[in-house]
């Protein structure tokens, strides 16, 4: 006889995972890469988030995420952008990865753009891109490349900021968000201040919210750097943001 304690266990967990999530095998140019997605299975959804990661590629952490952003309602898609396998541990080949991208910005947008298609495939659908520290300096290049259709907005946490020389943010560019953690060494509140700047004089609609004692990425859960109070107001407003710009 099956307890019924045990039932309601099985419920609570059939109800709490309403979603589909598995690992995505592409090819772009000969090259194989391997994405995340996880989508919405017992309601219509959202629109799609599309999630770029960290220096340290496509790890559990944007998983985590993905899964987190279906259980409020919307579909997502983490990309990778170095190459199915290619995880690097040590901080010397992360930064050789992100370098090497950040060399050729021309690769960089193309995978960023291949990996939209991939993740809208099965038809058009209104999109956010996202992404942390190296992720979030990605999303910014495909904001300024104006390269993307059918996106609704940008965020960018603890991203990496400045725009580079001969790039500029199209007139046509759709809202932009970015949290900041206002200890962060790594990316300078000058920063900050000259990317409002620029948005300002390119009359763009954009939001930046700044988090007291908070270091460069703040978001990572488990690390040293992890803030739990800037986490949950940065991903809280992550919610509003969404939400406004899903419904234009």
């Amino acid at each position: 006889m099956v307890k019924l304690s045990s039932v309601l266990i099985i419920f609570v967990m059939l109800s709490f995972k309403a979603w589909a999530g598995t690992d995505v095998t592409y090819q772009i140019n000969g090259e194989t890469f391997e994405g995340y997605s996880a989508k919405v299975v017992d309601k219509p959804s959202k629109g799609l988030v599309f999630i770029v990661h960290d220096w340290d590629g496509l790890t559990e952490y944007e998983k985590k995420r993905s899964d987190m952003l279906v259980q409020l309602g919307y579909d997502a898609f983490a990309v990778d952008l170095f190459g199915k396998g290619n995880r690097p541990k040590a901080i010397k080949d992360r930064r050789a990865a992100t370098r090497a991208l950040y060399k050729d910005r021309k690769r960089m947008l193309s995978l960023l753009i291949r990996g939209l298609k991939e993740a809208t495939k099965r038809g058009p659908t209104k999109t956010v891109v996202i992404g942390y520290c190296f992720g979030g300096a990605a999303a910014l290049e495909i904001a300024r490349s104006g390269a993307a259709q059918g996106i609704a907005g940008y965020a960018s946490f603890h991203g990496g900021l400045s725009t580079p020389q001969g790039q500029s943010y199209p007139d046509s560019t759709p809202p932009i968000f970015v949290a900041h953690g206002g200890a962060d060494r790594a990316i300078s509140m000058d920063q900050v201040a000259e990317l409002s700047k620029e948005l300002e004089r390119s009359k763009l609609k954009y939001e930046i919210q700044v988090y007291s004692g908070a270091p460069h990425a703040f978001t990572v859960f488990g690390s040293k750097r992890y803030r739990e109070g800037a986490d949950k107001k940065s991903w809280s407003a992550l919610q509003v943001f969404l939400k406004e710009t899903m419904s234009r």
